[in-house]
């Protein structure tokens, strides 16, 4: 099955709810007036998209319409598509212009680090890159031993420490290795809860520190991993962890088992982190390239 279809598989959830009740509102419409925008801006809230979002997406709506001077409700999915698609632009790509490339992997437990990580090492060890994983989630009983499990499966060194042992001593031995085993990608996993705000915020900063003493010219890539599933409250996290963290891009786990995939939409739009990867299922190579127009397409195919 190509990417395209996966993702077309994926977001099947989605694309039923938000194509289903757009459908719904055009078919009760035979022209497009304030009640039609009112209703639409309806669906897309609900449809996880946000109120912020859905108000922008419904202004834009309004300007082209007057552009084009579309009269039919039927005209406006192609408008919408284009609308989301501009949203969803931007630095999609994963940065892997140094060697080594650091890739920081933040989020709550749950959200779907340790599975991300394992198909991420997949995905780059099969596209002939050599990585190194730092098990440093050391807070979480068994965070280890699954993240052990996960870089098994993909073949590619993990550098660990005992439960409970300083994570950034952990990311600063997987630099080390990094650098001696000529590795190309380090990924580090980190704690996914910490006793505050405050605790994570200092965790964050201090493995920072340690990549930039250690790997000064080194990109890093700082990625949050988020629950599909949450819908809302996945927004809501992105937003806290941005004041912790420079976020470079999103991760989005679990669109297959969810019709809340409209969330990467406000996520770029109100906190404008692009997302770059998505989870579309549990097999080792289902975590694939986020490309805006593909996902646009897949949400609105017929």
């Amino acid at each position: 099955m190509g990417f395209f279809e996966k993702l077309k598989n994926g977001l099947k959830n989605t694309k039923d709810a938000l194509s289903g009740k757009l459908q719904s509102v055009i078919n009760s419409f035979t022209k497009i007036d304030e009640d039609f925008f009112e209703e639409l801006e309806e669906t897309l809230i609900l449809s996880d998209i946000g109120a912020v979002t859905s108000a922008n997406i419904c202004e834009s709506l309004r300007k082209e319409v007057k552009r084009t001077g579309a009269t039919d409700p039927n005209e406006v999915k192609g408008l919408l598509k284009n609308i989301i698609a501009e949203i969803l632009e931007g630095d999609n790509s994963l940065n892997l212009d140094t060697k080594p490339t650091v890739i920081l992997v933040i989020g709550v437990n749950g959200a779907g680090k340790t599975t991300t990580i394992g198909k991420l090492s997949h995905n780059l060890k099969s596209s002939g890159k050599k990585v190194v994983v730092a098990a440093a989630d050391t807070f979480r009983a068994a965070a280890i031993e699954q993240l052990q499990v996960w870089t098994d499966r993909a073949g590619v060194d993990i550098i660990k420490h005992a439960e409970g042992a300083d994570p950034a001593a952990v990311v600063f031995d997987a630099l080390q290795a990094g650098k001696a085993r000529n590795a190309d990608v380090i990924i580090c996993d980190t704690a996914g809860r910490l006793h505050n705000k405050k605790n994570l915020m200092d965790e964050l900063k201090k493995i920072a520190r340690i990549i930039s003493n250690n790997l000064p010219d080194s990109r890093v890539e700082t990625l949050l991993v988020l629950d599909a599933t949450t819908g809302q409250n996945a927004v809501n996290q992105a937003r806290l962890f941005k004041e912790t963290a420079e976020i470079t891009g999103i991760v989005l786990t679990k669109l297959d088992g969810t019709a809340k995939g409209g969330i990467i939409i406000p996520i770029k739009e109100e906190l404008n982190i692009p997302v770059k990867l998505v989870g579309v299922g549990e097999k080792i190579d289902d975590l694939q390239d986020f490309i805006p127009r593909d996902y646009v397409e897949a949400l609105f195919a017929e």
